[in-house]
């Protein structure tokens, strides 16, 4: 086996249940440690100190705002007590910030872009800034920072087009930068079947659990006795793929996110799913699988989900859509695009 020379290390946040951009950095750094390439990969998970919240809890109590929102380099400090969940995963931590400049090249997501300030431009590390969500490149007011450390990277990693146009009208003379892969749900891993389907509506109230309640709100009265609503939130994968299963329809609160994927596992698993796109979604939000409903329009959003409670179906065009889903979202398509990062990274 070829010796591997080249280091990819990922920032994450040091989160106690992984899910989200945390989850798909976690499985890409595993999925370069299982090539038979040159590369090896580590995460390096972060965190508040705890006198950091201690000082903004005391800095709100006496209304002392500081001059740059997001966190601060100074707040942040490795978590080593941290372990990634999946014991079945090639996941190796790194415990430290000690970089090597010919060997190591640090990927960043866009919640810390700043940090590579200190982190790698200071330092003289290569790094590339992973957009998960190009809503939240503002990782600080300080767009003076945001500008140096964008310009200073390597690469800029997007994973849908939506990512990309943010990016691009942020920074229109980094278009070339930008280099677009894929991300892939574990549910291909478990069986589907829709012989187990009941009278399940499933949501997760993301970011706007107060129009999830609306929506509850303005159908009970309507909702048939033989239906039920479930909340999928705070679940780990298993049990999520174990509900939406079971589950004929999947609501929908995405709000402006890169790319949401719990609308695409409950695509998956033979869900019809009515609701936001989340902006991100618009890509791959088609009929007969995906409503559109446009955010805050709670009676559309209440009337075509009991419209689809009386006329439930999964036809040979419902199925025809899910696989052309599961193969644009399939482990393979991800590995395929992270050699494609490998490569590019290779340049550098």
């Amino acid at each position: 086996m070829k010796k591997k020379e080249k280091n990819i290390i990922f920032i994450t946040t040091a989160e106690k249940g992984i899910s989200g951009g945390a989850n798909i950095i976690n499985k890409q750094s595993n999925i370069i440690n299982n090539l038979n390439v040159e590369f090896n990969s580590k995460i390096i998970p972060v965190g508040k100190k705890k006198y950091s919240k201690w000082k903004n809890s005391i800095n709100k109590i006496l209304k002392i705002k500081n001059k740059y929102s997001g966190w601060s380099y100074e707040d942040i400090e490795i978590k080593k007590k941290y372990q990634y969940s999946d014991k079945t995963n090639n996941v190796k931590i790194q415990k430290n910030i000690n970089f090597n400049k010919s060997t190591d090249f640090i990927i960043i997501p866009e919640i810390f872009a700043h940090f590579a300030d200190k982190l790698c431009i200071e330092k003289k590390i290569p790094y590339a800034i992973y957009v998960q969500n190009g809503y939240a490149i503002n990782s600080t007011n300080n767009f003076q920072l945001i500008k140096k450390v964008y310009e200073n990277a390597s690469i800029l990693i997007s994973y849908s087009k939506n990512i990309s146009d943010c990016i691009m009208h942020y920074f229109p003379k980094h278009k070339k930068k930008i280099i677009t892969i894929s991300c892939s749900t574990n549910f291909e891993n478990f069986k589907t079947t829709s012989m187990s389907k009941k009278n399940i509506i499933t949501y997760m109230p993301r970011k706007l659990d107060n129009h999830s309640n609306l929506v509850i709100n303005f159908t009970k009265n309507f909702l048939p006795k033989s239906w039920q609503i479930k909340s999928i939130s705070g679940l780990n994968q298993k049990n999520i793929f174990n509900i939406l299963n079971k589950s004929k329809i999947f609501l929908s609160f995405s709000n402006l996110e890169g790319l949401g994927l719990p609308p695409i596992e409950a695509a998956l698993t033979r869900n019809i799913v009515i609701g936001y796109t989340g902006e991100g979604g618009k890509e791959y939000w088609k009929k007969p699988i995906f409503n559109q409903i446009y955010s805050g329009d709670i009676i559309n959003f209440s009337n075509t989900l009991l419209e689809e409670i009386n006329n439930y179906s999964f036809s040979k065009k419902h199925e025809a859509h899910r696989k052309s889903l599961l193969n644009k979202f399939s482990n393979m398509n991800e590995i395929k695009n992270i050699k494609k990062l490998l490569n590019k990274i290779s340049s550098f």
